[in-house]
């Protein structure tokens, strides 16, 4: 995710839906960490407006988890 960070981030200012499965104390907790710092660097966002980001994904069903 972060060697293709730019690409990605351009997917989600396009409308792009996440999806994440699995482990929920490493893995998904780890990709949950990732999208916020891309979003933070990427689109040149403070931590919060990070958080506000992905939370409003999250209110869209543009980002997902199903984790166990």
């Amino acid at each position: 995710m972060k060697k293709q960070s730019k690409e990605l981030f351009e997917w989600l200012e396009q409308g792009a839906y996440v999806y994440v499965c699995g482990d929920e104390k490493h893995m998904a907790h780890d990709v949950h960490d990732t999208l916020l710092s891309i979003i933070q660097e990427e689109g040149a966002m403070s931590k919060e407006k990070a958080e506000s980001y992905l939370a409003n994904m999250q209110q869209q069903k543009r980002y997902q988890r199903d984790v166990y």
